[in-house]
Protein backbone atom coordinates (compact mmCIF):
# COMPACT_ATOMS: atom_id res chain seq x y z
CA UNK A 1 0.00 0.00 0.00
CA UNK A 2 1.48 3.29 -1.08
CA UNK A 3 1.57 6.10 1.48
CA UNK A 4 -0.44 8.92 -0.07
CA UNK A 5 -1.11 12.51 1.05
CA UNK A 6 -4.30 14.46 0.37
CA UNK A 7 -4.24 17.42 -1.99
CA UNK A 8 -5.16 20.91 -0.71
CA UNK A 9 -8.55 22.31 -1.69
CA UNK A 10 -9.56 25.95 -1.98
CA UNK A 11 -11.72 27.81 0.55
CA UNK A 12 -14.64 27.92 -1.90
CA UNK A 13 -14.86 24.14 -2.13
CA UNK A 14 -18.40 22.97 -1.36
CA UNK A 15 -19.60 19.51 -0.47
CA UNK A 16 -20.30 17.74 -3.77
CA UNK A 17 -23.72 16.32 -4.50
CA UNK A 18 -24.02 12.55 -4.31
CA UNK A 19 -26.48 9.75 -3.67
CA UNK A 20 -24.76 6.72 -2.16
CA UNK A 21 -26.06 3.61 -0.41
CA UNK A 22 -25.52 3.20 3.32
CA UNK A 23 -23.94 -0.24 3.74
CA UNK A 24 -26.02 -0.90 6.88
CA UNK A 25 -29.46 0.01 5.54
CA UNK A 26 -29.13 0.05 1.74
CA UNK A 27 -30.82 3.50 1.70
CA UNK A 28 -29.28 6.06 -0.62
CA UNK A 29 -28.15 9.16 1.25
CA UNK A 30 -27.27 12.63 0.01
CA UNK A 31 -25.33 15.49 1.61
CA UNK A 32 -28.63 16.88 2.93
CA UNK A 33 -29.39 13.54 4.63
CA UNK A 34 -26.04 13.39 6.45
CA UNK A 35 -25.76 17.07 7.37
CA UNK A 36 -26.05 18.26 10.92
CA UNK A 37 -27.67 21.53 11.88
CA UNK A 38 -24.22 23.04 12.59
CA UNK A 39 -22.10 21.34 9.92
CA UNK A 40 -20.97 18.08 8.41
CA UNK A 41 -17.92 15.85 8.70
CA UNK A 42 -17.07 13.41 5.92
CA UNK A 43 -14.28 10.86 6.13
CA UNK A 44 -13.00 8.63 3.35
CA UNK A 45 -12.09 5.25 4.76
CA UNK A 46 -11.96 1.56 4.01
CA UNK A 47 -11.85 -1.69 5.93
CA UNK A 48 -8.29 -2.85 5.39
CA UNK A 49 -6.12 0.29 5.67
CA UNK A 50 -3.83 0.28 8.74
CA UNK A 51 -4.05 4.09 8.91
CA UNK A 52 -7.86 3.89 9.11
CA UNK A 53 -7.74 1.16 11.74
CA UNK A 54 -5.29 3.30 13.74
CA UNK A 55 -7.59 6.36 13.91
CA UNK A 56 -10.99 4.63 13.82
CA UNK A 57 -11.55 4.40 17.61
CA UNK A 58 -10.85 8.14 17.99
CA UNK A 59 -13.03 9.01 14.99
CA UNK A 60 -15.92 7.06 16.47
CA UNK A 61 -15.41 8.88 19.78
CA UNK A 62 -15.38 12.28 18.03
CA UNK A 63 -18.52 11.37 16.09
CA UNK A 64 -20.39 10.55 19.29
CA UNK A 65 -19.18 13.69 21.07
CA UNK A 66 -19.66 16.18 18.24
CA UNK A 67 -22.72 14.48 16.76
CA UNK A 68 -24.45 15.27 20.05
CA UNK A 69 -23.43 18.92 19.52
CA UNK A 70 -25.12 19.30 16.13
CA UNK A 71 -22.60 18.02 13.59
CA UNK A 72 -23.50 15.36 11.06
CA UNK A 73 -21.01 12.59 10.30
CA UNK A 74 -20.60 10.13 7.45
CA UNK A 75 -17.86 7.99 5.97
CA UNK A 76 -17.40 6.97 2.36
CA UNK A 77 -15.56 3.95 0.98
CA UNK A 78 -14.55 4.15 -2.67
CA UNK A 79 -12.09 1.29 -3.17
CA UNK A 80 -12.29 -1.06 -6.14
CA UNK A 81 -13.76 -4.22 -4.64
CA UNK A 82 -12.54 -6.44 -7.47
CA UNK A 83 -8.98 -5.77 -6.29
CA UNK A 84 -9.94 -5.39 -2.60
CA UNK A 85 -12.94 -7.63 -1.89
CA UNK A 86 -12.60 -6.91 1.83
CA UNK A 87 -13.99 -3.45 1.07
CA UNK A 88 -17.21 -4.80 -0.48
CA UNK A 89 -20.43 -3.41 1.04
CA UNK A 90 -21.25 -6.56 3.03
CA UNK A 91 -17.78 -6.53 4.59
CA UNK A 92 -18.08 -2.80 5.31
CA UNK A 93 -21.42 -3.51 7.00
CA UNK A 94 -19.67 -6.03 9.24
CA UNK A 95 -17.18 -3.31 10.19
CA UNK A 96 -19.95 -0.84 11.05
CA UNK A 97 -21.75 -3.40 13.18
CA UNK A 98 -18.62 -4.62 15.00
CA UNK A 99 -17.56 -1.05 15.80
CA UNK A 100 -21.07 0.34 16.43
CA UNK A 101 -20.71 3.19 13.96
CA UNK A 102 -22.88 6.15 15.07
CA UNK A 103 -22.99 7.41 11.46
CA UNK A 104 -23.57 5.93 8.00
CA UNK A 105 -20.80 4.35 5.96
CA UNK A 106 -21.57 4.93 2.30
CA UNK A 107 -20.31 2.87 -0.62
CA UNK A 108 -19.07 4.73 -3.73
CA UNK A 109 -19.08 1.96 -6.36
CA UNK A 110 -18.43 4.26 -9.34
CA UNK A 111 -15.76 6.24 -7.48
CA UNK A 112 -17.37 9.41 -8.88
CA UNK A 113 -17.93 10.79 -5.39
CA UNK A 114 -14.28 10.30 -4.43
CA UNK A 115 -13.28 12.15 -7.59
CA UNK A 116 -15.74 14.97 -6.83
CA UNK A 117 -14.20 15.35 -3.35
CA UNK A 118 -10.67 15.10 -4.85
CA UNK A 119 -10.11 12.32 -2.30
CA UNK A 120 -6.94 10.30 -2.76
CA UNK A 121 -6.29 8.48 0.52
CA UNK A 122 -7.79 6.77 3.53
CA UNK A 123 -8.38 8.25 6.00
CA UNK A 124 -9.06 11.73 4.67
CA UNK A 125 -11.24 14.15 6.68
CA UNK A 126 -13.45 17.04 5.49
CA UNK A 127 -15.32 19.49 7.71
CA UNK A 128 -18.08 21.61 6.14
CA UNK A 129 -19.97 24.49 7.73
CA UNK A 130 -23.76 25.05 7.73
CA UNK A 131 -23.52 26.46 4.20
CA UNK A 132 -21.69 23.28 3.07
CA UNK A 133 -18.42 25.17 2.53
CA UNK A 134 -15.16 23.48 3.39
CA UNK A 135 -13.60 24.62 6.66
CA UNK A 136 -11.04 21.87 7.23
CA UNK A 137 -9.46 19.17 5.08
CA UNK A 138 -6.69 16.88 6.20
CA UNK A 139 -5.57 14.57 8.94
CA UNK A 140 -6.93 13.78 12.38
CA UNK A 141 -3.62 14.47 14.14
CA UNK A 142 0.09 13.69 13.81
CA UNK A 143 -0.31 10.06 14.84
CA UNK A 144 0.20 7.19 12.42
CA UNK A 145 0.80 3.48 12.80
CA UNK A 146 4.22 2.90 14.29
CA UNK A 147 5.27 6.50 14.98
CA UNK A 148 4.51 6.23 18.74
CA UNK A 149 2.52 9.50 18.71
CA UNK A 150 -0.77 8.97 20.58
CA UNK A 151 -3.93 9.28 18.50
CA UNK A 152 -5.81 12.11 20.20
CA UNK A 153 -7.71 13.71 17.32
CA UNK A 154 -6.15 17.08 18.22
CA UNK A 155 -6.24 18.70 14.79
CA UNK A 156 -9.68 17.47 13.77
CA UNK A 157 -11.04 18.32 17.22
CA UNK A 158 -9.63 21.87 16.95
CA UNK A 159 -11.35 22.27 13.57
CA UNK A 160 -14.66 21.02 14.97
CA UNK A 161 -14.42 23.32 18.00
CA UNK A 162 -13.63 26.29 15.75
CA UNK A 163 -16.63 25.51 13.56
CA UNK A 164 -18.99 25.28 16.54
CA UNK A 165 -17.59 28.52 18.00
CA UNK A 166 -17.88 30.43 14.71
CA UNK A 167 -14.11 30.78 14.26
CA UNK A 168 -11.95 29.90 11.29
CA UNK A 169 -10.37 26.45 11.35
CA UNK A 170 -6.81 26.36 12.67
CA UNK A 171 -3.97 26.90 10.25
CA UNK A 172 -1.89 25.32 8.89
CA UNK A 173 -3.99 22.35 7.91
CA UNK A 174 -1.83 19.27 7.41
CA UNK A 175 -2.77 16.89 4.61
CA UNK A 176 -4.45 13.60 5.33
CA UNK A 177 -2.19 10.62 4.90
CA UNK A 178 -2.76 6.95 4.50
CA UNK A 179 -3.30 4.29 1.90
CA UNK A 180 -4.18 5.43 -1.60
CA UNK A 181 -7.74 4.92 -2.79
CA UNK A 182 -7.75 1.77 -4.93
CA UNK A 183 -8.93 3.07 -8.29
CA UNK A 184 -10.48 0.87 -10.99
Amino acid sequence: MALTYSVPLGPDFAIPEFSLPDVATGRNLSPAAISGEKGTVVAFMCRHCPYVMHVLPMFLELALEYGARGLGFAAISSNDILSYPGDAPERLREMTEANKFPFPLLYDETQDTARAFHAVCTPEFYVFDQRSKLQYHGRMDGSSPGNNVPCTGTELRAALDALLEGRNAPSPQHPGMGCNIKWK
